[in-house]
């Protein structure tokens, strides 16, 4: 399959949340990332079940909903509920990804799981199996506009490998920093699902730019 791009929503306009889903609905976008933050696993917090249930209702495309949050299983349900037709969990932060991967998946939802930047790929071997997804987060997760760390593209090297070793359909989605100018590497290197926040939404043309990323082959 050719790869997906998923514009996150964090940097939106949120007083203007309307219009610019609107222009996502339009524009050649696959999914709408959401990044769920809760003050504890990541300093900083960011929206909940009710901005997820208003976005749900204002498009038909896949919501990507990434859970930086402390303990995911707690509320998984409510997410799903809520509106997430994918829903990722970090490593870091789950007592049980396995258990956790598979109640996603019996809630008909895709599952992922997120590893950050200082945690090796090789943690991910016994869970693995259980994921539709692995997002490799290219920058430390908490806050937009971060610089890509360039270390990435090794550990979706290593990555690829492992998903081709144990011959998986494992996509591998890549969060952080991303742009027009890393964009094709990162598809050469084995990246199915490009998530892109400011260089969309503080592009003149967002339209324009999730069109210039979607044709990157």
């Amino acid at each position: 399959m050719s790869h997906l791009v998923a514009p996150s929503l964090l940097s939106a306009n949120f007083l203007n949340l309307e219009k610019d889903i609107a222009m996502l609905n339009q524009s050649e976008a696959d999914w709408l990332h959401l990044d769920v933050m809760d003050g504890m696993f990541v300093p900083n917090i960011s929206f909940g079940f009710s901005i997820i249930e208003t976005i749900r209702k204002a498009t038909d495309k896949p919501l990507d909903v990434h859970l930086m949050i402390e303990e995911p299983e707690r509320y998984l349900e409510r997410f799903r509920k809520a509106g997430a037709d994918i829903i990722s969990i970090h490593m870091e932060a789950s007592k049980d990804p396995v258990s956790a991967l598979r109640a996603i998946k019996k809630l008909n939802a895709k599952a992922g799981i997120v590893i950050n930047p200082a945690t090796p790929v090789d943690v991910l071997s016994d869970v693995i199996r259980e994921a539709d997804m692995v997002l490799l987060m290219s920058v430390n997760p908490g806050f937009g506009g971060q610089s890509f760390i360039q270390q990435t593209f090794q550990k979706i090297i290593t990555l690829k490998t492992m998903i081709t070793n144990l011959d998986l359909q494992v996509l591998i989605e890549v969060d952080g920093g991303v742009d027009l100018h890393n964009a094709a590497p990162l598809i050469k290197s084995g990246v199915d699902i490009l998530v892109a926040g400011n260089t969309i939404f503080s592009s003149e043309n967002p339209h324009q730019t999730i069109h210039q990323l979607k044709s990157i082959r």
